[in-house]
């Protein structure tokens, strides 16, 4: 009787209209993570204006090395923000942590708009500017977690997919919403005042964004579930030592993080960031064009995340996500394939037409890992690798066991690279340059894409195609890391993989993938890195990682 009575109650639930309450806390959570998705990609998107302004007595080059390792520096810190405010939220609760989360985001981010410049306060201002951006790694390292905890707890049964479907839109939208305000700002007050000083005005409009998300939230109440375990006294008293140093809970830990987030990491970024490297690196299309195409597949896939968030509650998370990994798996290389051929058909005739042969001392030849872009590439083989790999150039391989010099050759023209630490390296360099320019243009490689030739449509179906597996893997993936915890450590437990798996198996992604396409020649091969990834998060996913969407998120077991 009584599980006739629990079957005929999750029925109701999922037919029943999303009360006003559930409401107020979708749109509540979904809009402050809105907008600390907003304040964390405003500083990759500005990543030029800012160098000039935080890192003025550096050269160009090194200007922007530093600041891009300073907005790697927000992903490094994600993961341990998660332990920090993951414990925090297991302790005394969700809503107060997510609170507290959300402030230092956006205080962070409103004092970098006030944030004097180099000129103004020399070596302080870069220091100062590293350390807010490290705040906000760390807040939205406890954001996430506690925003799909917060929802999911106050789901119904069989809804606990559609209603946290909703926090995955918000980081596609946080990052929609950064590029027009900063679009709507560059139009306003044109580009040199933009440059000069209205660079700040995105920054400081996160203060309105900030008053009412703290608002908007303080009108909500603790999360069911755990209130249900604080009355029963019933709360961890250790969430980090019983989430990861007790091996029932750790080997979860590590399933959920192997076996579904750093695929879903991979197939995501991929989707929505390497696509966009890609078309504008290797398939030479112009930035304005390359960024509107990604814009307007993003707006047309994402309600998919809604959609398989929806499903989920019906079929399972497991099976979806899954499929996304596998789906991205098998179909990648004939897509990306596409995206060459229908952005700039003359470059892929080209590289068909005309190969370029690199021939070196392969001990010589480094792999180009470099994250953070401090690192430096100098023998003949790698100034010559990285030279092909950055400007979207196939090459074959050929080693040469003591050759002292490497060479790039173009049928029968050769031309020699240059050693990056010699005596007359920036003279080499601008001669190297010269060569490999007229070079390239005698066998018939296109500076850029010809607009005439873009084929749109095709592109945009291409990218929403990718943009529906991010859909397939994201959607319903929030559901299913709260339903794999016990409620005592839950926030904590779930944090930890999401972000190691998003913000080092994904934030890397751009990086890793560069060096293998340096490596190997072929600009295709970087999506090795994301194939092997997710196809390892199928194989681990298949075999061990259970169905959750049956399960009860108000269970207090350890």
């Amino acid at each position: 009787m009584a599980s006739n009575t629990a079957a005929l109650s999750g029925s109701s639930a999922q037919t029943a209209p999303i009360t006003a309450e559930e409401k107020k806390v979708i749109f509540a959570s979904s809009l402050g993570t809105i907008f600390e998705w907003y304040d964390f990609y405003l500083f990759g998107v500005m990543a030029a204006v800012i160098a000039k302004n935080f890192f003025t007595s550096l050269d160009e080059q090194t200007r922007l090395i530093f600041t891009l390792l300073a907005f790697a520096a927000g992903f490094a810190v994600r993961p341990f923000g998660a332990l920090v405010f993951g414990r925090l939220g297991d302790l005394v609760g969700r809503k107060y942590t997510f609170l507290i989360t959300i402030l230092i985001m956006g205080v962070s981010t409103f004092i970098v708009g006030l944030l004097p410049n180099y000129n103004a306060i020399g070596i302080a201002a870069p220091i100062i500017l590293i350390s807010l951006r490290m705040l906000q790694g760390l807040a939205l390292g406890g954001e996430y977690g506690g925003a799909a905890t917060y929802v999911a707890e106050h789901a119904p049964e069989g809804r606990r997919g559609l209603y946290t479907s909703f926090i995955q839109t918000t980081a596609t939208i946080g990052l929609m919403l950064a590029l027009l305000v900063i679009l709507g700002t560059r139009t306003a007050v044109g580009e040199e005042a933009f440059a000069d000083w209205g660079w700040r005005i995105p920054y400081l409009l996160s203060v309105v964004l900030l008053a009412v998300s703290v608002w908007i939230r303080l009108q909500l109440s603790e999360s069911p579930a755990f209130q249900k375990l604080k009355d029963e006294g019933k709360l961890s008293k250790a969430p980090i030592g019983e989430a990861f140093g007790q091996w029932k809970n750790l080997k979860i830990v590590i399933l959920a993080l192997v076996g579904l987030t750093a695929g879903q990491a991979v197939v995501w970024y991929t989707g929505q960031f390497y696509a966009l490297f890609f078309l504008e690196k290797m398939a030479r299309l112009d930035g304005a064009t390359a960024n509107i195409l990604v814009a307007v597949s993003l707006v047309i896939g994402t309600p998919g995340f809604i959609f398989f968030g929806w499903l989920s509650d019906k079929i399972g998370r497991k099976p979806i996500i899954m499929a996304g990994c596998l789906i991205a798996i098998l179909t990648y290389f004939p897509l990306f394939n596409g995206l060459l051929e229908y952005a700039n058909p003359d470059l892929a005739r080209a590289q068909a037409t005309s190969p370029i042969v690199v021939t070196s001392d392969p001990k010589q030849c480094s792999f180009q890992f470099n994250p953070t872009g401090v690192a430096k590439f100098t023998t003949t083989c790698d100034v010559a690798k990285a030279y092909l790999a950055s400007n979207g150039l196939n090459y074959t391989n050929v080693e040469v066991p003591g050759q002292a010099v490497a060479q790039v050759k173009f049928g029968d023209k050769v031309i020699n690279s240059y050693d990056g630490t010699g005596a007359t390296a920036k003279e080499d360099g601008v001669r190297f340059k010269a060569e490999m320019g007229a070079a390239v243009k005698d066998a018939g490689y296109p500076a850029k894409a010809d607009p005439a030739k873009v084929n749109k449509p095709m592109l945009v179906l291409i990218l929403t195609i990718m943009v529906i597996y991010v859909t397939m893997v994201y959607g319903p993936i929030a559901a299913m890391l709260v339903e794999m915890f016990p409620t005592r450590i839950r926030y904590t437990s779930m944090s930890l993989p999401y972000h190691i798996g998003n913000g080092w198996f994904g934030g890397f992604l751009p990086a890793t993938s560069f060096a293998i396409v340096a490596a190997y020649g072929n600009i295709y091969s970087g999506l090795w890195y994301p194939i092997v990834i997710a196809g390892i998060t199928f194989v681990v996913g298949m075999l061990f990682v259970k169905e959750t969407k049956d399960s009860d998120v108000y269970h207090s077991q350890s």
